[in-house]
């Protein structure tokens, strides 16, 4: 009897010991191949990443957990450990870190715990300034505060969350703000104010006047990039050329411009994962996947400042140039609540965007639901994209929009004249700068309380081409509006329009077919 009594109390033990044992990870390579398996396109497998058994404590390596001290130096340590051994988990215990910018490397899986809450510094100085591209132009940056290069079989996962301090980084108009928060905000950030927009300090203002483009300073004399360097903001995330990705779990939020930004990577996968923006944070997407290929993004959540779920590949002649399209993506089970758009292409598509399937997605007071754009000059292809259903309800613009002449600006922030401006010019030949939408399926939405249900707005150049709707549903204010479009099925399509007609087919409009 006493024997079995101590098996007992041993077999208890090692039962409570395997239920305390940390799971580092939880996405499966089964679940991953189901969602790959089903898409309309032939979707390459994509592989979970896997970790040796070794774990690097931060605490171990000196990590102050209680926000006193900054903790980069202990983290970035148990990160180059843990590479340098072959692999393993670097743990985060609960707590509070500070930190500068941290690099994950290859066989690295970062696991932050429960209650873990990593802040990253806006010191400046704590910011290098390098080469890099943004909204698909090469430029220069401060380096991103989760960053890799050339990284193979890297993952962060886990429960806690990281913080980007956007909010001492980016612009802020003042029209986005009450009273009560605008002054709060001037007191606590400090900061000058230029034309109703509040400004870090005084470079940012300055960088402006270099800007050719939005955001993109040019600057030819080198010595100016550290002058302006607070306009200089970082994405959150910035992951560039790596393989075999994993973020699952975590919190990724307050970025100083978007949020995550994987470029020129294979195979990521996203998991359950949280991002999160101030509505009115300036550039502040969720995910840009740019010149990726072999992607899922599952059950994720999204409330952001701009685009939510966004697809690129560059802009113009250098994304052009670089030539590598966003491919072979998966979209499931995700919501986006805030955002420019739940699910978005463009508007830098320069290197092409095919392959894509969206589904089981709900939007909740997006300013569009789903967001083609583009504009001339960008050339490249969007093409083969699926979606397939998609819930939206309190949609301020359009439930869904194509629209070819993009101007840089949010949905309903744009002018009629302005907009009437670039319809109205004389269109060019048809070149490597033209943009194209073709053979794109949309199938099974549901809208209510949207303002504009659809509206297609193609180039007399090159029309949208081969679009179908099927099984589509909305209730809006006003109906559904189709211009320069060759190739349209209307299959099963019901728009309840509270003002004007449901339907409205410009002359610019060739082939379709209604059902």
């Amino acid at each position: 009897m006493k024997h079995q009594i101590t098996f007992l109390l041993l077999a208890a033990a090692v039962m409570s010991a395997c239920t305390k044992a940390p799971q580092y990870q939880t996405t499966k390579q089964s679940d991953i191949n189901r969602l790959t398996k089903s898409a309309s396109f032939d979707m390459p497998k994509v592989a979970v990443p896997s970790f040796p058994n070794r774990t690097f404590n931060v605490l171990d390596f000196g990590a102050d957990n209680t926000g006193v001290a900054l903790a980069t130096e202990a983290i970035q340590s148990a990160i180059d450990a843990c590479t340098e051994a072959g692999g393993g988990t670097v743990v985060i215990p609960e707590g509070l870190y500070i930190t500068a910018p941290l690099t994950l490397k290859s066989n690295v899986r970062l696991y932050t715990e429960k209650n873990s809450f990593i802040v990253f510094s806006h010191d400046l100085d704590l910011y290098e300034i390098y080469d890099e591209w943004f909204e698909g132009i090469p430029t220069k940056r401060c380096t991103s505060p989760l960053n890799a290069l050339n990284a193979e079989n890297i993952a962060i996962t886990g429960h806690g969350t990281f913080n980007g301090n956007g909010d001492w980084w980016r612009p802020l108009k003042k029209s986005k703000m009450a009273p009560g928060q605008w002054k709060k905000h001037l007191k606590e950030k400090g900061g000058i104010v230029a034309n109703d927009i509040w400004y870090p300090d005084s470079a940012s203002l300055l960088a402006q006047s270099y800007c050719l483009d939005q955001n993109v300073p040019v600057i030819e004399d080198d010595s100016l990039w550290q002058v302006v360097k607070s306009f200089l903001r970082p994405v959150l995330l910035h992951f560039v050329g790596c393989k075999n990705i994993l973020l699952e779990g975590v919190t990724f939020e307050n970025s100083p411009a978007w949020n995550l930004h994987p470029m020129c990577c294979e195979n990521l996968i996203m998991n359950n994962v949280n991002v999160r923006n101030p509505w009115y944070s300036q550039n502040g997407d969720g995910v840009d996947v740019e010149s990726c290929k072999n992607v899922v993004i599952a059950h994720c959540s999204f409330d952001v400042g701009d685009d939510a779920i966004c697809m690129k590949s560059g802009k113009d002649k250098p994304g052009r140039d670089r030539g590598i399209p966003t491919e072979n993506v998966v979209v499931d089970d995700c919501v986006v609540y805030h955002g420019h758009g739940g699910f978005v292409c463009g508007s830098e598509m320069s290197g092409g965007i095919k392959n894509v399937e969206v589904r089981n997605n709900l939007y909740i007071g997006t300013d569009v639901g789903l967001r083609f754009k583009s504009t001339r000059g960008r050339g490249g292809v969007v093409e083969n994209i699926y979606i397939n259903g998609v819930n939206m309800v309190n949609i301020p613009n359009e439930g869904l929009l194509f629209d070819l002449f993009y101007g840089g600006k949010g949905a309903g922030e744009e002018t009629e004249e302005e907009l009437a401006a670039r319809m109205n010019a004389e269109a060019p030949q048809v070149s490597e700068e033209t943009p194209a939408f073709k053979n794109i399926v949309i199938e099974n939405v549901k809208g209510a309380n949207i303002k504009r249900a659809i509206y297609f707005n193609g180039l007399p150049e090159m029309k949208i081409q081969n679009v179908t709707l099927r099984n589509i549903e909305m209730s809006a204010t006003e109906g559904a509006l189709f211009r320069q479009t060759n190739g349209l099925v209307i299959d099963n399509v019901n728009i309840h329009a509270e003002k004007g007609e449901a339907f409205q087919l410009a002359p610019t409009v060739e082939n379709v077919k209604i059902n």
